[in-house]
């Protein structure tokens, strides 16, 4: 997992962020199609009604849970509508009204209290639906992100106790648990604006780059023409083997934009391998299995292509919490590796969703039966983060208790030049500010110490305190503050 040493929270967050929380990134995981389909459906699929049937991919639904239905203006759509990318659009929730109006539908008039949360962290004064909708639109108006919620996360949240759901924590912003930032808060922790040599493409690392797009409806030609400065600087550049395409999230690019991309890329001989970066699969399985949808089928077609070429074509995406795989996203998973895509997951170490034992090796198994490798400090996501002791005691947590080759690296990404670290290497940890150190070659070879700062909310009251006061002694200049105290 990558350690950001600052981190967004998503309400519906594209792949790449500049954030600072754990990820998580494993090797592979590989069961057989017939393991895959006893297990993961649970019943005999021979002895169920056809949805869908293709020459690509085919699957049932039988007596699969409708868990849409608990939502009251969704009772009554039907499996096949719910599948239906189009439709997961047209529903999606994107305003703070509407989402006001979408809570007041669903959440019980008492809210079961917090549980498992810091004393300082825990939003005791949250009693009733009223309460509730006010801290929402109090969180909305601090949270770093726009609101964009689709009907399949909606309707995976458990609405009886919203908030100690880890759904509704990663996705739905509320004022209380928002503590303070920390002074070295900043929008860009990773300065790849620093690494981008022309708009829209960020070489960071020698052989590697990010292509970086947010299409929403944008016609085709001068998409191309705003592309084409950055083909022609991968084109320049045989150093690069590797391309990201990233966000925004590709779930948002139509088919054909999707495929010029890929086609382009595939064209350079220098570029070996690419990937496609998307939360899709986790906020939207329903896509992979719609088959009046040419999106999985456009990725489908481009490893094909890329295979019989020596290359490799894959898919990035973020699951956090087991909670977001649903029978949709177990077949969706399916498809995928039927046709041979190799999916990867980055898992975000979040506080209160997933920094146990318990619920990371429950992650990590759910991702691995379904054939998916789980392979900075904004302003008002503060709570969200993780000390670095959390992740030291995971890892050790969940090499008793998983298989040596589905252990998870639990990485730093350290800004600017400090790139990717284990954080076993850290050299030294000030438990009482919340200072960890690391010295590694940097990007350019040259020996870097980097610097990864605890939330201010797990410190002890004197260190954070001591942090407070250095830093005020330079207010306005978080970096030459940090200086000081790392000194």
């Amino acid at each position: 997992m990558y350690l950001r040493p600052f981190f967004r929270p998503t309400i519906l967050r594209a792949p790449r962020v500049y954030d600072g929380a754990p990820r998580l990134y494993n090797r592979a995981f590989f069961a057989t199609a017939q393991d895959v389909s006893s297990t993961l459906t649970g019943i005999d699929p021979s002895s169920l009604p056809l949805l869908h049937s293709s020459p690509e991919f085919s699957f049932t639904t039988g007596d699969k849970p409708q868990y849409w239905h608990k939502i009251p203006q969704w009772r009554d759509v039907s499996t096949e509508q719910f599948l239906r990318h189009k439709w997961q659009m047209a529903n999606t929730v994107q305003s703070e009204k509407a989402l006001v109006d979408f809570m007041a539908s669903v959440l019980p008039k008492d809210i079961p209290p917090q549980t498992d949360m810091a004393p300082h962290l825990r939003l005791s004064n949250i009693k009733t639906s009223e309460d509730f909708i006010q801290h929402l639109q109090d969180g909305i108006k601090k949270a770093p992100m726009a609101v964009r919620l689709s009907p399949h996360i909606l309707s995976s949240i458990n609405w009886d106790d919203p908030i100690n759901d880890p759904i509704r924590r990663q996705f739905i912003p509320l004022l209380t648990p928002m503590s303070e930032d920390h002074p070295m808060a900043e929008l860009d922790p990773m300065k790849e604006n620093t690494y981008s040599p022309v708009p829209g493409l960020i070489h960071r690392y020698p052989d590697r780059a990010l292509f970086f797009e947010s299409v929403k409806k944008q016609r085709f030609l001068p998409l191309i023409k705003k592309w084409e400065p950055r083909f022609k600087y991968i084109e320049e550049t045989p150093s690069l083997k590797d391309i990201v395409i990233s966000g925004g999230d590709t779930y948002l690019l139509e088919p054909d934009q999707l495929k010029y991309i890929g086609d382009r890329l595939l064209d350079i001989p220098h570029i070996r391998r690419f990937r496609f970066a998307s939360k899709g699969l986790s906020v939207s399985p329903s896509r992979l299995l719609d088959p009046e949808d040419e999106w999985v089928k456009t990725v489908i077609d481009m490893q094909n292509r890329a295979r019989k070429m020596g290359k490799h074509v894959c898919i990035h995406t973020h699951f956090n919490s087991v909670n977001e795989i649903s029978w949709i996203t177990r077949l969706g998973a399916q498809r995928l590796y039927e046709a041979g895509v190799t999916v990867r997951n980055q898992t975000v170490l979040l506080n209160g969703v997933n920094n146990t034992p318990e619920k990371m090796c429950a992650l990590v198994h759910a991702l691995g039966d379904i054939n998916i490798q789980p392979g900075d400090i904004v302003p008002g996501a503060e709570d969200l983060r993780t000390p670095m002791k959390d992740s030291l005691d995971l890892e050790r947590a969940v090499r008793g208790q998983i298989a040596g080759f589905l252990v998870p690296n639990f990485i730093l990404d350290l800004p600017a030049e400090g790139g990717k670290r284990l954080t076993r290497g850290v050299e030294s940890y000030d438990y009482k500010i919340g200072l960890s150190k690391l010295t590694a070659p940097g990007l350019k070879g040259e020996p870097v110490t980097m610097n990864y700062w605890d939330p201010l909310w797990s410190l002890p009251e004197e260190g954070r305190a001591e942090v407070l006061r250095r830093f005020g002694k330079f207010k306005g200049e978080p970096r030459k503050a940090a200086e000081n105290i790392a000194s």
